[in-house]
């Protein structure tokens, strides 16, 4: 299983888009700081994640809510989170 994830920073509150097979490690290693993109404004708070059966699948979803991260689109994906937040 595969997911596409949204994190916010809560040091600037801008967001991260991104698919890990396993996101409970991914969390603490992007609140580690261990991924460069993000290194210098966590913490993070998972704000959505989408399970896909194919890492394929999951990359072709994260390239498309990037193209849409600004927009209207993002707004209402993360406005639907319907899951408790993971810190």
């Amino acid at each position: 299983m595969f997911f596409v994830y949204i994190l916010q920073s809560q040091k600037d509150r801008k967001y991260y888009v991104g698919h890990t097979s396993d996101i409970d490690r991914r969390m603490k290693d992007h609140n580690r700081g261990k991924s460069k993109s993000v290194r210098n404004r966590g913490p993070f708070q998972l704000i959505y994640k989408e399970p896909f059966a194919s890492r394929l699948d999951a990359i072709e979803r994260e390239k498309q809510i990037k193209r849409y991260k600004s927009g209207d689109a993002f707004k209402r994906l993360i406005q639907q989170n319907t899951f408790d937040p993971i810190v």
